[in-house]
């Protein structure tokens, strides 16, 4: 992994402060209501805000990122909030994870570089259960023109690293789609994410 991308990340995450705050997504608290709580992996997680908000309502969570720093802050907001989860450090390729271990996997806001990106989605692929559901929220390619306007709501600031409807729908052909659409919406997520942005959001069944 590039180091100047991790340096970036635990820069972030190595203040006192929650960059995106210890609130779960909306979106993903919204989907999670209607799933039977089993198994679920969060990628690129981060401080941990949704992977510690799952535990509490009775997922069996895992968690993956490179940032220890990252790490640091979601395992101290797990024993705040009186939960355990399993949380690895580094490349998914090298993180032990098995094939279909997995009733649910959350990639909220999970922005991997472009260059590894569809990898990384096709492996977690085969880390779902069949008839397991993804739940993605990322930002869109129309997001710049947000980015360009107001800074604060985040997202990255090239074209490659952002998705568009075509590419959720390459990357996740075998799936039933659930929801799948592009929206306008107004963040409020910590420091990181605030203000309106344009995202796809993605709910999928494993086929």
């Amino acid at each position: 992994m590039d180091s100047e991308w991790l340096k970036m990340w635990n820069t972030k995450f190595g203040q006192t402060t929650y960059f995106y705050g210890t609130k779960p997504n909306k979106y993903l608290k919204e989907k999670l209501k209607g799933i039977e709580p089993g198994s679920i992996l969060f990628g690129a997680e981060g401080e941990g805000r949704n992977a510690v908000y799952a535990a509490q309502i009775g997922w069996d969570v895992s968690a993956f990122d490179i940032s220890e720093a990252g790490q640091q802050k979601a395992l101290k907001l797990a024993k705040e909030k009186g939960v355990s989860i399993d949380y690895k450090i580094g490349e998914l390729v090298s993180l032990g994870y098995q094939p279909e271990q997995f009733d649910a996997i959350a990639l909220i806001y999970a922005h991997f570089p472009p260059n590894i990106r569809g990898g990384y989605h096709k492996l977690l692929h085969t880390y779902l259960k069949k008839g397991g559901i993804i739940i993605f929220e990322g930002f869109s390619k129309d997001h710049l023109e947000y980015k360009k306007k107001n800074p604060s709501v985040g997202g990255p600031g090239n074209l490659d690293s952002l998705f568009s409807l075509e590419e959720l729908k390459t990357d996740f052909k075998d799936y039933e789609i659930l929801d799948l659409k592009k929206t306008t919406v107004e963040l409020n997520e910590g420091n990181g994410h605030v203000g309106k942005g344009s995202v796809i959001r993605f709910l999928g069944k494993k086929k």
